[in-house]
């Protein structure tokens, strides 16, 4: 039998990784084609969008317990096949419900990415956990910076038709499927620790679990959710809300690559502090900044983001190891999950804030200028809750850090 390869296995990881992140970027840069085409509100554009975070958690929630089962390559099989369904029915789509499945199968697709790799990835670098997740992680927003930029040409410069930029992703996909059927996988962490099935499920009923479940809701709404709907949040800021995505993504891609000495620096938990502090501090700038002072704005978003999630996910790994693969497909899943409530949310709150500003005597302009920044002060309350949590979280395992950390054998 073929030996394991960590390097290749890793590398197939963050390749199947950015497809997952292209997908979302291209959504975000064609939010108004979309709508303009199919003659769609913001609040029905969010509801065809939400289906590629609730298919995600689907995936992930019933991946995670398979993990250990089926293999992280069938997995990753089931992976391949769901988005390169989803990409034909983009291709093809002829109205909104069309779209909406295409999401749905992508949204299956890249979950069962997350349900995968993640475990994977803990498995091939156990002493090194929280570190490699940021550093599998680097090509979520790393593909975001690609996607952005290929959104940037094709559409805005090139004028091309936007079937051209989704079949793009066919390109990393071939290769990630092609890469994955040769290589051979090792077993979960779990399975060779010896934890059972039954200690499995126990951990995820763990207090400290469940508040990291209900805190994954908030971080991943905060990130995604902003990120998501950032072309039109920041269409009044005469500033091209895509280049501003690229910007923020670019910069949490360069802070993962590099997590490695802040991971030892602050741990796990101060760094979820740090990263609730300045994503709340981001978002009230961004509500405030035109111009190029969105950018300045953007850079303090991106520094409290960039840690948020992989560091979510390093905090279960380390500290509550038993939860296995399990935990972490539960907790990549809450954080989707809650992607997929907050994007109609918002497109909601977008809606009623601009007619509510006409309703005042704005003209259409003056309407959506007011919406956005109305939007971004209403998504920091979310971090601003985090940041409390994570304190409490801070001190009560400073004062007894044993009882907070499960041993695994």
């Amino acid at each position: 039998m073929q030996a394991v390869n960590p390097k290749q296995l890793f590398l197939a990881s963050r390749i199947a990784l950015i497809v997952t992140a292209m997908t979302f970027a291209f959504r975000a840069a064609l939010t108004i084609k979309w709508g303009q085409e199919f003659s769609l509100t913001d609040a029905q554009l969010g509801w065809i969008f939400a289906p590629a975070f609730y298919g995600f958690t689907i995936a992930m929630v019933i991946g995670g317990p398979l993990c250990d089962v089926l293999g992280m390559k069938r997995l990753l099989g089931i992976a391949f096949l769901s988005q390169a369904a989803g990409i034909i029915i983009y291709l093809v789509a002829k109205d909104a419900t069309m779209l909406f499945v295409g999401t749905v199968c992508i949204g299956i697709g890249n979950g069962m990415v997350e349900a995968a790799c993640n475990p994977l990835t803990v498995t091939l670098y156990p002493n090194d956990k929280t570190t490699m997740l940021n550093r599998f992680h680097v090509w979520f927003p790393g593909g975001i910076v690609i996607g952005g930029l290929l959104a940037y040409l094709l559409l805005d410069k090139l004028g091309m038709d936007w079937r051209v930029l989704i079949a793009t992703l066919f390109i990393p996909l071939i290769i990630y499927g092609i890469m994955f059927w040769r290589l051979t996988f090792p077993q979960t962490e779990r399975v060779q620790k010896n934890v059972s099935t039954k200690d499995m499920f126990a951990s995820c009923l763990n207090p400290l679990f469940i508040v990291m479940i209900l805190c994954m809701f908030l971080s991943g709404a905060t990130e995604l959710g902003t990120n998501t709907w950032i072309v039109k949040l920041l269409e009044s800021a005469k500033v091209s809300g895509i280049l501003v995505l690229v910007f923020i993504n670019g910069l949490m891609a360069l802070g993962r690559s590099f997590a490695g000495p802040v991971v030892h620096r602050l741990n796990p938990n101060g760094m979820l502090i740090f990263s609730a502090l300045f994503s709340c501090l981001g978002l009230i700038l961004l509500s405030v900044s035109t111009g190029y002072l969105a950018f300045a704005a953007a850079f303090v978003f991106a520094v409290g983001i960039c840690f948020f999630w992989p560091t979510m996910l390093g905090f279960v790994s380390e500290y509550l190891p038993k939860t296995g693969a399990l935990g972490l497909s539960l907790m990549g899943g809450a954080g989707m999950f809650s992607v997929s409530l907050i994007i109609p949310i918002m497109g909601g709150w977008f809606d009623k804030a601009r007619t509510a500003a006409i309703a005042s005597g704005a003209d259409a302009t003056k309407a959506e200028a007011a919406a956005g920044p109305e939007t971004l002060i209403k998504v920091a309350v979310m971090p601003a809750i985090l940041l409390v949590v994570f304190i409490v979280i801070y001190f009560v395992r400073k004062k007894s850090p044993a009882a907070h950390k499960e041993a695994v054998a």
